[in-house]
């Protein structure tokens, strides 16, 4: 019983420092010991001695009165995000999507006008719509682009500037008509589309924000309209929302941060 408690006791120890450090964010980089102490909901007495004793050991430096995350520890945590990129940390997200979903997966960046395919994960159906890495499509037809404009106010710009053109019944070129769609999806948090860009194809897409809540990214899955139409979004919007919301995290996301969108 004596060891399990001692076993028991640093783990306590190190949760309270996460807490610590995971009181400061972007938005609020430096706080006061007070602040600290409410972010926490440790006893002043044990957030005190906890906050020297991480200042002592260079994991927070201490500026007047004020504390901030130290020096020591970025340069400590630098050889752990060396060689990381973006791909590599969602891989992980867009494979747990094709599962939960059944369909394919994809994960999207934007480069002007147009979105690209970095990575993807298929589905295991026999009847897939097909992408590819490296495959190219416009920002304003299908649900990925539908995300890039609605979050992004240069892509809005770009996208309109190259042109909207036409490829379905089901596309969207009225500038007026699209604005309010993009309302539309900043309100629900995420875009879906019905062949907008190929006839009998279907999406649905998310945003995925990066450590100081720029949009870096767009995930989604891509289906058959046989397979999904507007009576399965209900269904699916919530596994691209939590996938998002996990690649968004991977990427150094913390919820509330500032969001580059649309005015």
């Amino acid at each position: 019983m004596a060891e399990e408690r001692g076993g028991t006791a640093p783990v306590l120890v190190l949760r309270k420092f996460k807490q610590i450090l995971e009181s400061f964010t972007i938005e609020e980089p430096e706080l006061t010991l007070q602040q600290i102490t409410r972010a926490t909901g440790l006893p002043a007495s044990t957030c005190q001695r906890l906050v020297h004793n991480l200042v002592r050991e260079g994991f927070l430096d201490r500026y007047d009165d004020t504390y901030r995350v130290g020096l020591g520890l970025v340069r400590w945590a630098a050889p752990g995000t060396f060689g990381l990129d973006l791909v590599r940390l969602v891989r992980p997200v867009l494979h747990k999507l094709r599962d939960d979903s059944g369909e394919t997966a994809c994960l999207y960046v934007r480069d002007g006008a147009f979105r690209t395919v970095v990575s993807l994960a298929e589905s295991r159906h026999p009847v897939i719509r097909l992408f590819v890495v490296g495959m190219v499509m416009p920002l304003h037809a299908g649900s990925a682009g539908k995300v890039f404009l609605a979050w992004d106010r240069l892509a809005l710009r770009d996208a309109v500037g190259h042109g909207l053109a036409r490829f379905t019944e089901h596309t969207i070129v009225d500038i007026d008509q699209l604005n309010q769609q993009l309302a539309q999806v900043r309100a629900d948090g995420y875009a879906s589309s019905f062949e907008e860009r190929d006839l009998g194809a279907a999406s649905l897409s998310a945003p995925v924000f990066g450590l100081t809540g720029e949009l870096s990214a767009v995930i989604g899955i891509g289906a058959p309209t046989q397979r999904m139409t507007a009576v399965d979004v209900p269904r699916l919007a919530p596994l691209v929302l939590a996938a998002a919301a996990a690649a968004s995290e991977r990427l150094g996301y913390r919820a509330g941060m500032a969001r580059d969108v649309i005015g």
